[in-house]
């Protein structure tokens, strides 16, 4: 299965210099890694555990959504 993944880089504030948010929108997932190969593995793996838990207690696997990445402007 294939999910879409939105990157966000960390915050400077955060102190995590060179890490990105990785966030998968169809199951409410986040988590995060070093660049943005780092936060695609990151993914990857979260959502594997995830569908496996799933299974696991015998419930169904969230199915795939369209992602669309929209930005609006906050004055």
């Amino acid at each position: 299965m294939r999910y879409p993944v939105m990157l966000e880089r960390v915050p400077e504030e955060e102190g995590l210099p060179g890490y990105f948010y990785a966030h998968v929108p169809s199951l409410g997932l986040t988590t995060n890694g070093h660049g943005m190969e780092g936060a695609l593995d990151s993914a990857r793996d979260l959502v594997a555990l995830w569908n496996e838990e799933k299974r696991f207690n015998g419930e169904p696997v969230t199915d795939v959504s369209e992602a669309i990445l929209a930005t609006v402007e906050v004055a």
